[in-house]
């Protein structure tokens, strides 16, 4: 299984006219941290001052989080309708491909 989230739905048309919805799904992947130790005093020094503003703006804070394209879903009205998911922006689901399947699971 696969962790996807929704990063945009838009409203669209389809060739013969009808609307439907161009859905978004991205992959989340979480990067593993690694501990820097550094050698010098003022290195040290400065990694304290960067960490402090890591939790003070959250404009610094680095990112452990990629996103990779993973699908786009192009759905009638009536499409989206039957396949009975009401997708959120920013909300995640586990994307299962299994014998010619496609199944979305909400997480919480």
């Amino acid at each position: 299984m696969t962790r996807v989230r929704v990063q945009k739905i838009e409203s669209t048309r389809d060739p013969d006219g009808n609307l439907g919805k161009r859905i978004e799904l991205i992959e989340d992947r979480v990067v593993p941290r690694f501990a820097v130790r550094p050698a010098t005093e003022e290195a040290r020094m400065v990694q304290e001052v960067v960490r402090t503003l890591q939790q003070q703006l959250p404009v610094f804070t680095a990112r452990t989080q990629f996103a990779f394209p993973k699908m786009i879903l192009f759905l009638t009205e009536r499409e989206y309708e039957k396949l009975g998911i009401d997708f959120d922006v920013n909300q995640v689901y586990e994307l299962e491909l299994s014998e010619q399947a496609i199944r979305f699971k909400r997480t919480p």
